[in-house]
């Protein structure tokens, strides 16, 4: 029995967009691109029909061949050249071109174009056809998406009369002391618009009433703008979390390891810590970054790669599980060929699900038993990151039937990646998950 699709009712991404462009090449229906990306397939339909684009066959509508009229067949037209004489119809004429003087001249449709995909971009007659072609490609659809989500919400959605009404209701008590909060509980039904709107019209001085007007508006620092890095397009293609399940469902055997980033109080443009935590035996390590980017994190897998070498990395790092942080978003970086055919393979987590690599999250409690919340990493070394590993990994527990990470990894893991990384044991009197251990 048929079950109908529930959306994920989130806009579409420059990735989801370029799976679509993909897919509408590979021949998917509008019902695969759906679920490939838990979307209605209506949704699908619609942006393409709304983002496609033209690219016309012929210069001008001037060199179009009367054939390419979609009233060719059926026109009765005469007389367009001002020859009042002539008996012929004009679409017969051989001395003169219709299309150039018609002013009901159409273009004609390709047929394959009013049913899905409603675009040239895998049609087999592309490079034969003679009508206009309409495609669709991420980038652009993309932009053009932006375009109208920017124009949506800029300018002021008041007629200038009602604005004046506003200012002449707002302003003088604003400049009596009133909090701005007040005066919108005080007169809600005689304002138009949202508290948060009010803010942005003094903003921008729509209102006699300024900034300065508002106790403490001025005494705020502005808000910093994160810079999200460039998105991959179509990083997660073949790389989600049911095909890691599926994945690993085939290999049981592999080394699975989750990544993720721990923050400091000063946020990702500040040092974080870039944590590796192999399943097979709960180990952990931790690596000491500049900042959350992406170059940052191709950093410690070019070390990683270079000094483990391509077959002991592949071995070790055969499959990464993480979450869909921008600094993670190029499979190339974690990706790399053992030499021997196979090579490492990435997979994302769901968004907002990052229950899907648990452990990795709560291993992090013990990070944060040593880097409580709020504490910048500013003052952090990467000796002092190793330091704190290796009692987290000294730590026995009871999911490991009383062993500790540590002594597992001797026995599962290869002991060039423990000496590289300087791994080392901790007598279990010795240790230490208190802010003293870096004192």
């Amino acid at each position: 029995m048929a079950t109908h699709h529930i959306g994920n009712f989130k806009h579409l991404t420059l990735s989801d967009r370029a799976e679509i462009e993909i897919m509408i090449e590979k021949g998917f229906s509008f019902s695969q691109m759906a679920r490939a990306l838990s979307k209605d397939s209506s949704t699908i339909s619609k942006e393409i029909r709304r983002h496609r684009f033209l690219v016309p066959h012929y210069r001008d509508e001037n060199s179009r061949r009367r054939s390419e009229c979609a009233h060719f067949s059926s026109c009765t037209r005469q007389h367009l050249c001002g020859r009042t004489s002539c008996l012929s119809l004009c679409s017969k004429c051989r001395s003169k071109r219709c299309s150039f003087y018609c002013p009901d001249f159409s273009p004609l449709i390709c047929p394959r174009l009013l049913k899905p995909p409603y675009v040239c971009n895998s049609c087999p007659k592309l490079r034969t056809c003679s009508h206009d072609f309409y495609f669709y490609r991420a980038k652009y659809a993309e932009d053009s998406y932006q375009e109208v989500k920017s124009s949506s919400r800029s300018g002021i959605n008041q007629s200038p009369e009602s604005l004046e009404k506003l200012d002449k209701l707002i302003s003088p008590l604003l400049k009596q002391g009133q909090p701005l909060s007040h005066i919108y509980l005080t007169h809600r039904e005689e304002i138009n618009c949202s508290q948060r709107t009010l803010y942005n019209y003094i903003d921008l001085r729509c209102f006699s009433a300024v900034n300065l007007d508002l106790p403490r508006k001025v005494s705020y620092k502005p808000r910093k703008k994160r810079r999200s890095e460039p998105e991959i397009p179509g990083y997660r293609m073949g790389r989600t979390y049911l095909d890691f399940e599926q994945y690993i469902a085939a290999h049981p055997d592999c080394s699975i390891v989750e990544m993720d980033v721990v923050e400091g109080a000063g946020g990702k443009s500040s040092p974080v810590l870039l944590t590796l935590f192999f399943r097979s035996c709960s180990f952990m390590l931790l690596f000491l970054m500049d900042s959350d980017c992406r170059a940052s994190v191709r950093d410690v897998f070019d070390f990683l790669y270079a000094s483990l070498g391509p077959a002991r990395y592949s071995r070790l790092f055969s499959v990464i599980l993480t979450d869909n942080g921008s600094s993670f978003k190029d499979p190339s970086v974690f990706e790399r060929n053992n030499g021997h055919g196979s090579h490492t393979l990435i997979f994302y987590c769901d968004p907002m699900a990052s229950w899907q690599k648990g452990r990795l999250e709560k291993n992090h409690e013990f990070i944060r038993y040593v880097l409580p919340k709020g504490k910048t990493f500013s003052g952090l070394t990467q000796a002092q990151a190793t330091l704190i590993a290796n009692h987290i990994n000294s730590t026995a527990r009871a999911s490991l039937n009383g062993c500790t990470p540590f002594e597992l990894a001797l026995l599962l893991l290869d002991r060039k990646l423990l000496e590289l990384c300087h791994m080392a044991w901790i007598p279990a009197d010795q240790v230490t998950l208190k802010p003293t251990l870096l004192k």
